[in-house]
């Protein structure tokens, strides 16, 4: 990745994208500096700090870079605009007028962008109003909460600087597809993650050497990022792995000249899928705890009611071992799902019958699209449980160490797996588009 880093900086248009990126990046993460008027963010960043364990703002928190913490102009991050993408996404395989824009090339994608622009929207305005409720009704963090004049002229003003904020996010996005390096949006969360590590970093140095910690923590914190360098490892390997079905094309002579008669494969990647499934599953998971936002549980439980509402909030604890296990099943279930909307077994086959194409030792049609079919649910397997394992394991983790050596310190690190899982795998698609746009180039020191 290095090496090729170093390529593409020889090459001056290349460059150029590279800086420009860093510049919207940059404009990125000053805006995460500025905050929204009539909010207390010291007693904002103490309540986040305090209560978002596994709910859906301490998920919009990591994914915004821990802007939402501050109540700053970019707090709801691109949350909008990746929930919109996977809803029309979703409504891509439904419904039918979607599904043949997206087959229409360049003029269909540039509608779907448009009608996924506009959902953002709408999801932001909805998401914008229910965090300014919950900084209102949970949080106690506003300036005016009374009534009145002030109070609706406040939340305007917070609502429209969110809203602005998750639009010019979309724009600045737009502006890395068109004239920067690699996917926009997967940049920008890129930003926002990795924002949050230097910090984790500075305070588990600080937990080694601090007279009050060092004694608990001077073995611990090394093992922690041996652990972490390990799972971006794996995660590495794992974004390469694929599964190669060897393909035949039959020679066929068309005049003079000669087709076919190469000898090729279809690549199944492992990981097909990527992030979503734990996105999916994280979204599922998060409603109990996110319910609890607006109706608080019962300090003291008298009814059959109240005790299965306590006792349903406690299951869907993210430090709890029920919650692991089915997170984990979820995740499992939803890579079954995306991967079936995502890889046709039968338009394979069908294509390949069509172009003289076959796998050795297998017969065209039915046959060709079962055995497909059967390395793909394999495939899918070992992928969903390598997704679950990269989200299960440090909530694991985290319940050993805290519960287990009371190294409660340890749990408020913010690189978690779905996080490092993100950032790895945006970090490898860049330096694929780096490595295309050289070759394009013929770059002679990539070549060689």
């Amino acid at each position: 990745m290095f090496q090729v880093m170093k390529n593409a900086w020889k090459v001056k248009e290349i460059r150029q994208k590279i800086l420009y990126t860093v510049l919207i990046l940059i404009i990125f993460r000053l805006g995460c500096a500025i905050m929204a008027p009539f909010v207390d963010t010291a007693a904002l960043s103490t309540w986040v700090t305090e209560n978002s364990d596994g709910n859906i703002i301490s998920y919009m928190n990591m994914l915004s870079g821990g802007a939402l913490s501050r109540a700053t102009i970019f707090s709801l991050s691109i949350s909008p605009y990746i929930n919109a993408q996977i809803i029309i996404q979703l409504l891509t395989y439904a419904l039918p007028p979607l599904e043949r824009l997206s087959k229409e090339g360049e003029e269909g994608r540039k509608k779907l962008n448009m009608y996924t622009t506009v959902l953002a929207l709408i999801i932001a305005v909805f998401t914008s109003f229910a965090y300014y409720l919950t900084m209102k009704n949970t949080m106690g963090v506003l300036a005016y909460t009374n009534g009145g004049f002030e109070q609706y002229f406040s939340m305007i003003c917070i609502m429209f600087v969110f809203i602005a904020g998750a639009s010019l996010i979309i724009w600045l996005g737009g502006l890395i597809e068109e004239k920067g390096i690699g996917s926009g949006i997967s940049m920008i969360l890129l930003a926002g993650i990795i924002s949050r590590y230097p910090v984790d970093i500075f305070n588990m140095i600080k937990l080694m050497f601090s007279k009050e910690t060092r004694a608990d923590y001077i073995f611990v914190v090394p093992i922690v990022g041996i652990l972490y360098i390990a799972m971006i490892v794996f995660i590495v390997f794992m974004n390469n792995a694929e599964r190669r079905i060897p393909i035949q094309y039959a020679k066929r002579v068309v005049g003079r000249k000669q087709y076919g008669g190469q000898n090729t494969h279809i690549p199944i990647k492992v990981c097909m899928s990527g992030v979503l499934p734990i996105i999916f599953a994280m979204s599922f998971m998060q409603l109990p705890s996110t319910i609890e936002l607006f109706v608080p549980r019962y300090d003291y439980p008298n009814g059959f009611g109240q005790k299965f509402y306590n006792g349903f909030l406690d299951f869907f604890n993210s430090n709890s071992i029920g919650y692991a296990v089915l997170y984990f099943l979820l995740i499992i279930g939803f890579n079954y799902f995306y991967v079936s909307m995502q890889y046709n077994p039968t338009e394979i086959a069908n294509n390949l019958r069509q172009n003289n194409g076959g796998i050795p030792g297998i017969r065209p049609g039915k046959p060709t699209s079962d055995f497909i079919q059967r390395v793909l649910s394999k495939i899918t397997l070992f992928g969903a449980f390598f997704l679950g394992i990269i989200a299960v394991f440090p909530i694991i983790f985290s319940k050993i160490v805290t519960e287990g050596f009371g190294l409660t310190q340890l749990a408020s690190l913010s690189m978690g797996g779905t996080s490092i899982l993100i950032v790895v795998s945006v970090a490898l698609e860049t330096t694929r588009t780096l490595e295309s746009q050289l070759m394009v180039r013929h770059h002679k020191g990539f070549l060689e």
